[in-house]
């Protein structure tokens, strides 16, 4: 089990709460300042977890400065209230800056159909959606 500090759990908190706000303005139609306030949220809570010099560190290293660039950028335009094309920009910036850490994230993901419950449930989910696919023709691919 990972130990985290008082001040790491904070960041854990106001990330949630980021990533909260960033949900519930793209739910109400891209609305600017949920967005704004979650984007907000989601950098401080990462300062509080890994600390300034590492976040820091992490955004202006040489190979990252395009993604850091369209990321940092995108947030912008989503202050100046153009949020559709600034969230275009933060995910493209946010692909461009974790891209070598994609394949492990989607690695760990596969890994979830090993623990018993969770396998169980997506062979149920998946036999569902086969009989659901072959009524609609799906199943012909």
């Amino acid at each position: 089990m990972v130990s985290l500090t008082d001040c790491q759990r904070i960041g854990v908190g106001i990330m949630g709460f980021g990533l909260f706000f960033i949900l519930f303005g793209v739910l109400l139609y891209f609305d600017s300042v949920l967005m704004a306030f979650g984007n907000i949220l989601l950098l401080s809570g990462l300062v509080f977890i890994i600390g300034f010099r590492r976040t820091f560190s992490f955004f202006f290293q040489r190979e990252k400065l395009k993604g850091t660039s369209f990321f940092l950028g995108g947030i912008i335009i989503v202050l100046l209230r153009w949020p559709l094309l600034g969230m275009v920009l933060e995910a493209y910036g946010f692909i461009s800056l974790f891209r070598s850490f994609l394949p492990v994230a989607f690695g760990f993901l596969g890994a979830l159909g090993n623990i018993p419950l969770l396998s169980k449930v997506s062979r149920a989910a998946g036999g569902v959606c086969t009989e659901w696919s072959m009524g609609l023709g799906f199943a012909k691919w």
